[in-house]
């Protein structure tokens, strides 16, 4: 079985390709993969790494600044969803799902990100935006006007 730290790409079988974020205890690792985060054993991934050929390159203090970045636990640009489902999700596990994908777009510099909270009921949309006006970091959230069941945040 190989060690995995955050910010390795494995892959998951029957799911794809995606980033570790968290090592947790009991072998378990926190994936974000396809936009959303799961939580599988270390025994059931494989390292997506690229396999390394010939000499090593030469690797700029801007890169490995980034790996050091990464390495700590912090989110890569490139790896952070821009979208959130919380489709199929209580009122209590959407705003803990919310506030761990704020704080990673917010860590990783993000513009603008996208809440999917559905139309029907309405109970997620009001915790989502009751959550949202809490947040001193949120510059400001809005309906989209082509889709009800969604919000856009300005981060």
């Amino acid at each position: 079985m190989a060690a995995f730290a955050p910010g390795d790409r494995v892959h998951v079988a029957a799911l794809g390709t995606g980033v570790v974020r968290e090592v947790r205890n009991g072998g378990r690792l926190l994936i974000e993969l396809k936009g959303r985060s799961i939580l599988v054993a270390a025994a059931d991934l494989k390292s997506a790494q690229p396999a390394r050929r010939g000499a090593p390159v030469a690797r700029s203090p801007q890169h490995i600044a980034r790996e050091k970045h990464i390495a700590r636990g912090h989110v890569a640009r490139e790896h952070v969803a821009r979208v959130l489902d919380l489709h199929g999700m209580t009122t209590a596990e959407a705003i803990d799902a919310l506030d761990a994908f704020l704080n990673d777009a917010l860590l990783a510099g993000a513009g603008e990100a996208r809440i999917i909270h559905g139309r029907s009921g309405g109970k997620l949309k009001a915790a989502v935006h009751t959550r949202l006006r809490q947040l001193p970091s949120i510059r400001g959230f809005r309906m989209d006007p082509r889709n009800p069941g969604v919000t856009i945040v300005q981060l």
